[in-house]
């Protein structure tokens, strides 16, 4: 699991390596699921074939916590890090429900919508990063880092965006450049809501990220508010070291 996440998800790898070596591979377990899901909108070529995917993962799913995972590389180390860590089915399905707003035609209608998608993916996956770390009693702090992250990944994830013809900014806004720095300004609230809510030293492999989706913001406004510059996709050659720094001194 560590190569899918490390070749697809590289922050949340570098974040995973700081969690004891027990608890990582349920961590890649979570990410590499999370990205099998994440990838839907791009990989299938009608919403309805989309839902047929979502629907699939929701019976896989299920049939993990029955006791019947099915023959499938990330299903079966996901459902052994259920047993192990015992992962709350509800954070599953509320991951899987969010991602069907991939599938719409339209932007979401307010900052607000945006948000509330951002919990139902980042923060239900971060979640459920934090039973995995068996850090459940951190939930405010990471539901917060979840929602940020999702919000600085999907200003990161504006060239995909644009190939595929979404768009993840809100209508409300009525212009571009407005509605990215809503959405900077909303993802540092939430950041500042994490850290304010506190956590123990054992939550930070699933709060790191925190770190690196800051470094996403501070490019995208560099930038002048264009998500699209070349210089906020570029390869950050330092985040191992920050990570690092930062597990060390225990913060994020």
């Amino acid at each position: 699991m560590g190569e899918i996440v490390h070749r697809h998800d590289r922050p949340r790898f570098l974040s995973a390596l700081f969690a004891p070596a027990e608890r990582r591979e349920a961590l890649f377990a979570l990410y590499a699921f999370n990205y099998e899901v994440a990838k839907t909108r791009e990989v299938v070529t009608e919403p309805v074939l989309g839902q047929i995917r979502l629907q699939w993962w929701r019976e896989t799913i299920a049939g993990i916590y029955a006791g019947r995972p099915a023959r499938h590389e990330i299903v079966e180390a996901l459902a052994e890090a259920v047993a192990r860590c015992r992962l709350s089915a509800v954070h599953f399905e509320t991951l899987l429900q969010a991602r069907e707003e991939d599938l719409a035609a339209e932007p979401p209608p307010t900052l607000a919508a945006l948000e509330r998608y951002a919990e139902g993916t980042g923060g239900a996956l971060t979640l459920l990063a934090l039973e995995a770390l068996d850090a459940a009693e951190a939930a405010e702090a990471g539901r917060h880092v979840g929602i940020g992250y999702a919000l600085a990944g999907l200003l990161r994830a504006a060239p995909l965006h644009a190939r595929i013809g979404r768009s993840v900014l809100p209508a409300e806004f009525g212009d571009d450049r407005r509605a990215v720095e809503a959405i900077v300004a909303a993802a540092r609230r939430h950041f500042a809501a994490g850290r304010a809510a506190g956590a123990p030293r054992r939550a930070l492999p699933a709060l790191l990220p925190a770190r690196i989706a800051e470094s996403w913001l501070d490019r995208i406004v560099a930038a002048g508010g264009n998500p699209l510059a070349p210089s906020v996709a570029r390869h950050d050659a330092l985040a191992a070291a920050r990570l690092a720094l930062s597990a060390w001194r225990g913060r994020w």
